[in-house]
């Protein structure tokens, strides 16, 4: 039997080998294996712990080996596989040889009492050591929900170390996830048409916003697409509001898509004790003050940034023209790429970031310009440095614009389908259904030959485009963007042709690059 334990760098992480070799000498614990200040001190954790478990702390030279010895060793959760080693070697040396005969993963911190304290990246951790063929995992009870997620593992959650010695060397200890299936029903969700959602609430209820019916239905299309969003409008529109409503239609993760956000979570420490594989999309809103290292990731670790943690999900910047120009600029890549790599210290680690980016800025730096009820007191070239922050490349990758006037609220005989969030979440489903059906990914993600072969246009919408690029100054990627929306458009729909309304649509959700204040595309 070897003991092997997790040290998390970036998104891939490292299998880490505990040995334990006891000599003769004045007693002692010698700790070798590049540890830094955390795992050092769990020298004096494990032996207290130990002592107060009822266990014997051997009387002779410890050596504790973690290699490889050229890869750094952080944090807390080497304290229970390293007393499990000392364990294990005291009763090897009294010719004691009935311990689980294969490889095991452990992790937990330690108190002096011997009780096991969560650590972070638990999820990650068997996700590896399953992949390296090791299929039995001892982790604190409060990690076992998220451990159990991995396909092949076994695992025990142990509340002590008293616990953790004896699952040690008894396999009945050891269980996995009788119900672990990729088609299972998330819990506490809502199904429409085969399409998963979250349970409604008050919160993500579309009803309370009236007169909007734009800006909704453009939600709508972001949500069935996967589509980046923008919303420009006067303060209190309602922009911010209605976007923060999102995750109410915004469909719930399948099985592949959950793995990948809850290593990413695991690795963050932000998974809670009652979740176990997270199926709600992530819908994250930094704080305009976010730095780059905050928003992409990094620090000694390579932690995960704000587009990781959003990966699968939605990253939301509310007044988005106060962030940082450098911050707004080095999501384009992420947002091509659906990922990113972060370099330290020779070391470098990809973290997928498949983000969805919605927005929500004023017109200007008033917040008037474009209204039809109020004046604007900017000047042309304070309107022009406001804009200047998002810069052509980066809002040629943003798929639907609004601009969000104040408008009175509907009358009963203006319904348009789309005034309750389960009426929008229908149409979504539609969407969706069409899409498994068609390619199995979201049409924002298309790619060019996708595209030729899924958008095919007739002659009328082919020559409503090619004005359309002629008037307003489209772009190759503009046009492909016109494309994917136009066939959301058709999906929620349920058409599976393109019409020249679906393209009309799309390019009245475009053509906000050029013109701020939206006209009649004719």
């Amino acid at each position: 039997m070897q003991i092997f334990s997790f040290s998390p760098f970036g998104y891939e992480g490292a299998l880490v080998t505990v040995e334990v070799d006891l000599r003769r000498g004045i007693p002692a614990v010698d700790l070798v294996g590049l540890a830094d200040g955390a795992v050092k001190e769990s020298r004096d954790r494990m032996a207290a712990a130990i002592r107060n478990s009822g266990f014997e702390f051997p009387p002779e030279r410890v050596l504790i080996s973690l290699s490889p010895a050229d890869l750094k060793k952080e944090g807390a959760g080497f304290d229970l596989p390293i007393a499990l080693g000392v364990l294990a070697a005291g009763d090897s040396g009294k010719g004691s040889n009935d311990f689980i005969d294969e490889n095991i993963l452990v992790m937990g911190e330690l108190e002096l009492s011997g009780k096991i304290r969560p650590v972070k990246g638990v999820h990650a951790a068997v996700a590896t050591a399953v992949s390296c063929g090791i299929l039995r995992c001892i982790v604190p009870v409060q990690n076992v929900d998220e451990a159990k997620e991995i396909v092949g593992a076994r695992v025990y959650g142990a509340d002590s170390l008293e616990n953790a010695f004896k699952a040690l060397k008894d396999k009945e200890f050891y269980e996995s996830k009788t119900n672990l299936d990729s088609n299972a029903v998330p819990p506490d969700c809502v199904e429409v048409d085969g399409v998963y959602f979250p349970r409604t609430t008050s919160e993500y209820e579309y009803g309370l916003i009236k007169g909007q019916g734009k800006l909704i239905r453009g939600l709508q299309i972001s949500a069935a697409g996967g589509h980046n969003f923008i919303a420009t409008g006067a303060p209190g529109c309602g922009k911010t509001m209605a976007i923060q409503k999102f995750p109410g239609i915004n469909p719930l993760l399948t099985f592949e898509e959950a793995q990948s956000v809850t290593r990413i979570w695991s690795l963050a420490g932000l998974i809670k004790p009652s979740e176990s594989l997270i199926r709600v999309p992530p819908f994250r809103i930094p704080h305009q003050t976010a730095s780059i290292e905050g928003i992409c990731g990094g620090g000694i670790n390579c932690r995960p940034g704000e587009i990781s943690l959003a990966h699968n999900g939605v990253l939301f910047l509310d007044e988005a023209a106060e962030f940082r120009t450098s911050v707004l600029q080095m999501l384009r890549v992420p947002m091509e790429n659906g990922g990113i790599t972060l370099c330290r210290a020779g070391r470098s680690t990809h973290y997928p970031a498949r983000f969805q980016l919605m927005m929500a800025t004023n017109p200007c730096p008033c917040g008037n310009f474009g209204s039809k009820t109020k004046i604007c007191l900017c000047s042309a070239k304070s309107v022009e440095q406001y804009w200047k922050k998002f810069s052509a490349p980066l809002m040629d990758r943003v798929d639907l614009r609004v601009f969000v006037e104040r408008e009175a609220p509907m009358d009963e005989g203006e319904r348009s389908g789309l005034e309750t969030t389960a009426e929008i979440q229908r149409g979504i489903a539609v969407a969706i259904n069409q899409q498994r059906k068609r390619q199995g990914i979201k049409n924002a993600n298309l790619t060019p030959e996708d595209i030729l072969k899924y958008c095919k246009l007739d002659n009328n919408s082919k020559d409503l485009l090619d004005s359309a690029m002629e008037r307003y100054g489209f772009s190759s990627r503009a046009v492909s963007s016109v494309l994917k929306v136009s066939r959301t458009i058709a999906d929620i729909a349920a058409s599976e042709k393109i019409t020249e309304a679906h393209v009309r649509e799309a390019i009245s959700y475009r053509k906000l690059c050029t013109n701020l204040v939206p006209e009649e595309f004719s």
